[in-house]
């Protein structure tokens, strides 16, 4: 008989072993260049230019992506040292049960980010609609293409994986082609891209200005900076490395190199489109850059890259996580109804015009788990893990009814603040949620609950790839069969 703890060994979930890691370096630089690649990003842009120059934006856009860039690095060393991803490792500083809440959370941020992607890819259907036939009904387009996308995903299908690999090369040839035309058009109405500026602010109201660009970039990456360790368990890295630099090499290359780069790319293209057209929505200022056929084959080739790139990195994601809150008997298709029906609700097509505010708040509460999890994994813990024990109902990360209050109220308090004082979000987040939970954490909650770990500090129990370990979680039901044929031959 099935045992009841066995949702928490979904083979989905079981640590990843060292040979089966197959992301090197210049994979997964590659890979940050694709989703770098965000036609989102160009609100940053725009909004940046009504306060301030471009260049300042640009750098603003840089300084944010280093600094998210470094959040990133650090949470990704949990995949890169035990194999673990994000709703595993929850367990530890929220417990098997608590973990649904900030799981949610990103699940939420993801079905929101799905809805705006396909906002982007409806009003281009809707561009080619009308160049081609006078069709103009950008909604109809939005639910059919939410529909489509939400479909393809819950049966299966793979054929638009193959546009995967040509959305990003895709969107950055159209955004040097953007800019190109869009700077042209600037020029003709007397506009230096470079130095104009709708509304220049000075002094204290600059200083806000820049801050609010940094946190706007911080926020588009704040969910990956929680629940990076998904994708970093499939990164290699060398066995037997204590040193941390040399261990998430591919990691730091990736965030701190391919991120900035590309992202403040596309910024600086938002910030153009608005210089020219005084709008920064990606779709209407191609529309104001091209006409007839050409515009129609650049319109197909925006919707094939919000198409793929939303189902890898949004919809998947999300569909994910809600059908394992929901349980072994919520299958995958509803998680992605669900995805599918929350970015449809939550109106993408006015959420892009106030996006700043709402990057600001998802990357203050997303900023609260980061600070959780570094505090456990590196303050408390100090990287060593009892990882069987993830995986067990009735083990040590049990707790009060499967759940830890010490990070359940840490990331509470650390929500609040980063609400509270938004201009500095990710940062108020990060650090009131990090010394909340030490200090709940290692005074409290683990005096009441002993963590074999802490009570025995030992590398070469608790540590993984550094000591040359691949965490082996046995599958129950093969426990199962073994135990069954062992009787059956009399060997009981």
């Amino acid at each position: 008989m099935k045992s009841n703890n066995n949702y928490l060994r979904s083979p989905d979930l079981l640590p990843i072993p060292h040979n089966k890691r197959e992301i090197n370096t210049f994979g997964f630089f590659i890979m940050w260049i694709g989703m770098a690649v965000v036609l989102a990003a160009f609100a940053v842009g725009g909004a940046g230019v009504q306060e301030m120059p471009l260049v300042w934006v640009l750098v603003a856009s840089f300084v944010g992506c280093v600094i998210i860039g470094g959040f990133i690095s650090l949470i990704a060393d949990i995949g890169v040292e035990h194999g673990l991803s994000f709703p595993v490792y929850l367990r530890a500083p929220f417990g098997t049960v608590g973990t649904h809440f900030p799981a949610g959370l990103r699940g939420l941020a993801a079905s929101i980010w799905f809805g705006i992607n396909t906002y982007f890819g409806a009003a281009a259907m809707n561009g080619i609609l009308n160049v081609l036939f006078g069709f103009d009904n950008w909604f109809i387009c939005f639910v059919a293409f939410v529909a489509v996308q939400v479909v393809n995903t819950a049966i299966g299908i793979k054929s638009i994986e193959r546009f995967a690999n040509l959305a990003a090369p895709t969107i950055i040839l159209i955004s040097i082609w953007m800019y190109s035309s869009l700077s042209s058009q600037a020029a003709a109405i007397d506009r230096n891209v470079w130095t104009w500026v709708e509304n220049p602010v000075s002094g204290g109201l600059l200083f806000t200005a820049i801050m609010m660009v940094i946190i706007g970039n911080m926020g588009y990456w704040s969910t990956l900076s929680a629940d990076i360790s998904s994708l970093s368990r499939f990164i290699k890295a060398p066995q037997h490395e204590r040193n941390w630099f040399k261990r998430n090499k591919s990691v730091w290359v990736g965030t701190l190199v391919a991120l900035p780069l590309t992202q403040t790319f596309v910024v600086a293209i938002g910030g153009v489109a608005y210089i020219a057209v005084g709008n920064y929505d990606p779709v209407v200022a191609l529309q104001e850059s091209a006409t007839g056929i050409v515009l129609a084959i650049l319109l197909l080739m925006i919707v094939l890259a919000q198409w793929s790139t939303n189902t890898a990195c949004n919809l998947v994601p999300a569909a994910t996580i809600f059908s394992n809150i929901g349980g072994p008997k919520t299958p995958f298709y509803a998680g992605v109804i669900v995805a599918g029906i929350i970015g449809m609700v939550t109106q993408p097509w006015n959420l892009f015009d106030v996006l700043m505010p709402f990057l600001s708040i998802i990357g203050g509460l997303m900023a609260g788990i980061v600070g959780v999890l570094f505090a456990d994994y590196y303050l408390i813990r100090k990287r060593r893990v009892n990882v069987p024990d993830l995986y067990e109902q009735e083990g040590q990360y049990r707790y009060a009814n499967g759940i830890n209050w010490a990070g359940i109220i840490a990331w509470a308090v650390s929500g609040g603040a980063a609400v509270i004082f938004s201009t500095y979000s990710f940062f108020i987040g990060f650090v009131v949620g990090a010394i909340a939970y030490y200090v709940l954490a290692k005074f409290w909650w683990f005096q009441k609950y002993p963590q074999a770990e802490l009570e025995e500090p030992d590398d070469e129990k608790y540590l993984g790839i550094t000591v040359g370990r691949d965490w082996v979680i046995e599958d129950e039901w093969e426990e199962e069969e073994e135990a069954i044929g062992y009787v059956a031959a009399g060997k009981d």
